[in-house]
């Protein structure tokens, strides 16, 4: 039986080295390739750009602060409204923003849904459906939306009600380790 030799190289113990080589030079370039396809400095742009004040086309949108309960119940609401296959409109987002925040939806003016709206359209994260008074996220949209909501939701507030509890620190240390180590940054 013959056996197949790799990169030219031997399988005797003597082609040790030189295997050792070639493995290490194929796992640099893999990282490499992963460090360049995962920039976390593109995601600290979105975060800021989503968190900031932004002019577009002279027009002022206020800034989405991440922690205020009015943007997550925001963001919340757009990822449930991209399950609508012909979009949403004001009354259908006022409706969840009204729920998330535990008002009644009447208790949320169309105006201020008509602002929230546009902010959420000048951030870039729903856009208008043509000929309509009708909306649908983005792709950047609904992707962020999901996952700050869910890192909102799931982590900080989790978080922060271990840390409040003083003895549930053991339960955070561990959560803040496995999410570090998932990461691949140290604990």
């Amino acid at each position: 039986m013959r056996v197949s030799v790799d990169f030219g190289i031997g399988k005797r113990l003597c082609n040790l080295t030189a295997l050792r080589k070639v493995g290490f030079s194929a796992n640099r370039r893999l990282l490499d390739a992963q460090t360049i396809s995962h920039d976390p400095i593109i995601g600290d742009t979105v975060f800021q750009q989503i968190n900031q004040p932004v002019i577009v086309n002279g027009q002022r949108a206020a800034g989405l602060r991440f922690g205020d309960p009015r943007v997550h119940a925001l963001l919340a609401a757009a990822v449930i409204c991209r399950l609508q296959p012909d979009g949403f409109a004001n009354h259908h987002l006022r409706e969840h923003v009204a729920e998330f925040l535990g008002l009644e939806p009447d208790e949320i003016t169309p105006g201020r849904m008509t602002y929230d709206l546009r902010r959420l359209r000048l951030h870039g994260l729903i856009e208008r459906i043509p000929n309509s008074h009708r909306y649908r996220p983005t792709p950047l949209g609904w992707q962020t939306a999901w996952f700050l909501t869910h890192a909102y939701n799931r982590f900080i507030r989790t978080g922060a009600a271990d840390i409040a509890d003083p003895g549930s620190t053991a339960i955070l240390r561990r959560a803040l380790s496995d999410l570090a180590a998932r990461s691949g940054i140290a604990a």
